[in-house]
């Protein structure tokens, strides 16, 4: 059985129809295309982790962050997750993009998502933030994070 789940957050920055994604250069999910977010720290809140990684990764300070829901990710055949990662959304950021080490960033058309460069599980719940629904979500990849096996997504009121 698996230890403590790592946290994290992830941030949709939209802005005119487009969403702003990071191609990432290393970490879980180098090479792969995602929103801006990482890892929280120790006794960070939620909102405070999104805001410190989209800055971090963007140089965007954002603001008036909206709470989407939860994703459980589990690889492997784990009883807890590995990952929890919290998921928000704003139109509300200052200041100008700041490419970082994390990688190449973009904005791309809300119909023009690059799902094919994304995890698997992106293409079920993105469309979902994009429509301003809340969820909770658990995905369960093969012990490699390569293959998606199975999904559940609940969708909230």
């Amino acid at each position: 059985m698996n230890g403590t789940p790592i946290r994290a957050t992830l941030c949709y920055i939209i802005k005119n129809g487009k969403t702003l994604l990071l191609n990432r250069k290393k970490g879980i999910g180098a090479g792969k295309t995602n929103a801006p977010g990482g890892k929280l720290r120790k006794n960070e809140t939620l909102e405070k982790g999104a805001i410190r990684e989209v800055l971090e990764e963007t140089g965007l300070k954002v603001a008036n962050l909206k709470y989407h829901g939860i994703l459980n990710f589990f690889f492997g055949q784990r009883l807890k997750p590995d990952w929890v990662v919290h998921v928000f959304s704003t139109k509300s950021f200052d200041g100008e993009i700041e490419e970082s080490d994390a990688g190449k960033l973009e904005w791309c058309n809300a119909d023009k998502i690059p799902y094919d460069k994304m995890w698997a599980d992106d293409k079920y719940w993105v469309p979902f933030l994009l429509a301003g629904k809340k969820f909770q979500c658990w995905f369960y990849y093969d012990e490699n994070i390569e293959k998606l096996f199975d999904y559940v997504i609940k969708l909230e009121d």
